[in-house]
């Protein structure tokens, strides 16, 4: 007898896969490597063919391959890794299933796609039937926090095996509408360099504090900026906010150095390089006449992922799920893809406002409605 999608949910959460870098004493140990490794496991007990990439030291990405009977090829990008879950109210990884819905870290986001593709996989092999177009599911690291590594990963591979998609299915809760846009980002690390002196002769030093106040000040005036012009689609304008900010040796020392953080969203349109140039000047006027570092975090940006929502996948899923498609605030492992796919859309099961949580779920009902859909979409 078949697992229900359920239990297929409850199984995958019950594999602690949190992101290293937002590990703690409740995490477990390995990060994504115990779900790699369960998920190359069932790919090979189910006929498909695996690859197992380490991009970073015992954390692999999973390359899974459903041959198809017609020549189209379709990628199911499903991250493995999910945030912490030290804040969390109960068992994060008790796969809980209760009034409807299966809990635990990782049930909404975005383990669900997981369970809901390989249940909908695996209803066609006992079938005797193979998917119409040739499905890729693919598991990738690092896409909570730390640069997107996995995703990145898994298009240089692409592109070193010559293999082509005609569309990619990039996991999110997304309620199972269809995701065709949102904002792509630069993350500036700014450091003020200053000197020291006493505090009661402030005039001896040069107070790194109050030009990182200054630096704070013009990217405020610059966000405002952003939003008051026109947006050219419905991912909406340009943002950006200070987030973090340290600086000071002692209540009585000028202070010598003080960073900041800055986060820059992206409208579809702007290049990361460019963005990154103009507020790099903006943040050494500012600073005048103190010295200061900016640099890129990560080593690059990430342009906006942006599809036209006339494109025939977004029709279908519209179609199917019976929902408009829209754009999202948030941001995804689409960054990465550019123009790997013919056609890319953002979609899954459950709703964005239940990822990481305290308590974390995802409706039965919502599992269903989503496998109704891949049914369709790798059926025919």
């Amino acid at each position: 007898m078949q697992q229900s999608i359920a239990d297929r949910v409850a199984e995958i959460v019950r594999i602690p896969s949190v992101n290293p870098l937002q590990a703690g004493p409740r995490s477990g140990d390995g990060g994504e490597r115990d779900l790699a490794l369960w998920l190359a496991d069932r790919v090979d007990a189910m006929g498909g063919e695996v690859v197992v990439d380490d991009v970073l030291d015992g954390r692999p990405n999973v390359y899974a391959r459903f041959a198809g009977s017609t020549d189209r090829a379709l990628t199911v990008d499903v991250h493995l890794d999910t945030v912490g879950v030290e804040n969390m109210a109960r068992d994060p990884f008790d796969g809980a299933i209760e009034d409807g819905r299966v809990f635990g870290r990782g049930s909404v986001d975005t383990k669900a796609t997981l369970a809901v593709v390989m249940h909908v996989l695996d209803e066609l092999r006992t079938q005797g039937r193979r998917p119409g177009p040739t499905v890729n599911l693919v598991g990738t690291v690092s896409e909570e926090v730390g640069g997107l590594l996995g995703a990145a990963r898994y298009a240089e591979w692409l592109g070193s095996h010559g293999q082509d998609i005609d569309q990619l299915v990039v996991a999110e809760p997304t309620s199972c509408r269809p995701v065709y846009g949102h904002k792509g980002g630069v993350g500036l690390e700014i450091t003020v360099h200053g000197h020291a002196a006493h505090s009661s002769k402030p005039h001896l030093g040069q107070n790194a504090i109050s030009a990182a106040a200054r630096i704070v000040t013009a990217l405020d005036v610059e966000h405002e900026r952003l939003v008051a012009t026109a947006p050219t689609t419905a991912v909406g304008t340009g943002t950006i906010s200070v987030n973090e900010v340290q600086g000071g040796l002692a209540r009585n020392i000028v202070p010598d150095c003080c960073s900041l953080f800055a986060g820059r969203r992206l409208a579809p349109g702007e290049d990361p390089g460019r963005v990154f140039a103009g507020l790099t000047d903006l943040v050494e006027r500012s600073a005048t006449p103190l010295d200061v570092d900016v640099v890129m975090q990560y080593g690059h940006g990430f342009e906006a992922f942006y599809q036209d929502p006339d494109s025939p996948l977004i029709h279908t899923l519209s179609d199917l799920a019976g929902a408009s498609p829209e754009t999202a605030a948030y941001g995804s492992n689409a960054l990465m893809y550019g123009s790997l796919a013919n056609e890319a859309v953002v979609f899954g099961p459950g709703s964005i406002d239940q990822a990481h949580q305290a308590v974390e779920w995802v409706d039965i009902s919502e599992l269903e409605r989503a496998a109704d859909i891949y049914r369709h979409l790798l059926g025919r």
